[in-house]
């Protein structure tokens, strides 16, 4: 995702999947929710549960949650 998708799902309140590599090479959730803040190195996630993750930008694939 770009920084302009990253404001308007913040915007939106869309939630987003973050997603990295696992040992074997695939691409597995390690966290869901709406974003509330993000930059050129982070983007920091609000979970259901109202908690928050900070997700390395050079590490993390982000995508939309299908609704």
């Amino acid at each position: 995702m770009k920084n302009i998708d990253f404001f308007v799902a913040a915007l939106s309140q869309t939630f987003v999947s973050a997603l990295q590599l696992d040992p074997d090479g695939m691409y597995s959730q390690v966290g869901s929710g709406i974003v509330e803040k993000f930059s050129e190195d982070y983007v920091r996630i609000k979970r259901f549960d109202g908690t928050v993750s900070h997700y390395s930008r050079s590490v993390t694939k982000f995508q939309h949650n299908k609704a």
